[in-house]
């Protein structure tokens, strides 16, 4: 008896508490104590409370954004297969893989990024261009990039697949006037296919090792030894002799120039 007596006041007091922050919060809102946000949106301005949802909209899609639209997707898909041709899938580990990859986005992208911050960015700050403009000016320069590393046949499939209406087809005369909903995809696409066209590449060499360390075992008679595990030091002496992470990082760079 006494521990329901206590369980039914601790329900009551419980009840009590959550009735008084209704009533407490009501009160505020009747005394316009929590300010009102005004989402009026001018003649080509944005109101600034529209403005900072949008920024955090973009903060939160900011690594889609990175992965969709950058070259992001072509060096962490290289390096992630250089690590299966060398026959070592973890090492080196994904925190590394994505590090390198990112900081190598940076720096293939910079020109990019610079032409933005100085053709929409500066003058969206300095109230000399408008936010329509700003959005119009960053999307040519991310799909000037875009078009220009995509594979003319991956473009013609998403154009053939999208569902453009006749007079946005009309209005395509060069691959600049294909809209994002369509480069994005084929860019996406493209970029995948040529990961795995330099991959090909860089698995030969270490074919040839497995084969070769392979031939010799089974000439002396040792079948009981897989032979991955005498080629692996022979792989990564050759990787590490001929400078490989600093070709492959080069040839990826040198990729987009």
């Amino acid at each position: 008896m006494p521990l329901q007596r206590v369980e039914l006041m601790w329900s009551i007091g419980m009840k009590t508490l959550i009735l008084s922050l209704l009533v407490f919060s009501l009160g505020l809102a009747q005394d316009r104590i929590i300010p009102n946000i005004d989402l009026r949106v001018g003649t080509g301005e944005l109101d600034t409370s529209i403005r900072l949802l949008i920024l955090l909209t973009v903060l939160s899609l900011a690594p889609s954004i990175l992965i969709m639209t950058t070259s992001f997707i072509r060096i962490v898909v290289v390096l992630s297969l250089i690590r299966q041709a060398l026959g070592v899938p973890t090492v080196p580990p994904n925190q590394v893989i994505v590090s390198l990859a990112l900081f190598l986005t940076f720096f293939i992208m910079k020109p990019v990024f610079e032409g933005i911050n100085q053709q929409a960015l500066q003058p969206l700050l300095k109230n000399q261009i408008t936010d329509d403009v700003f959005f119009e000016r960053t999307s040519k320069i991310l799909k000037d990039f875009m078009v220009k590393n995509t594979k003319r046949e991956s473009l013609n499939v998403f154009l053939n697949i999208s569902k453009l209406s006749k007079e946005e087809r009309d209005r395509i005369k060069s691959p600049q006037d294909i809209p994002l909903s369509v480069v994005i995809p084929a860019f996406m696409v493209s970029e995948i296919a040529t990961a795995f066209q330099i991959a090909f590449l860089l698995y030969l060499p270490f074919l040839i090792i497995d084969l070769v360390v392979a031939s010799i075992l089974i000439s002396m008679g040792i079948l009981m030894i897989p032979p991955q595990i005498i080629s692996l030091p022979f792989k990564i002496m050759l990787f590490v002799l001929a400078n490989g992470w600093e070709l492959v990082i080069l040839s990826l760079v040198r990729s987009y120039q």
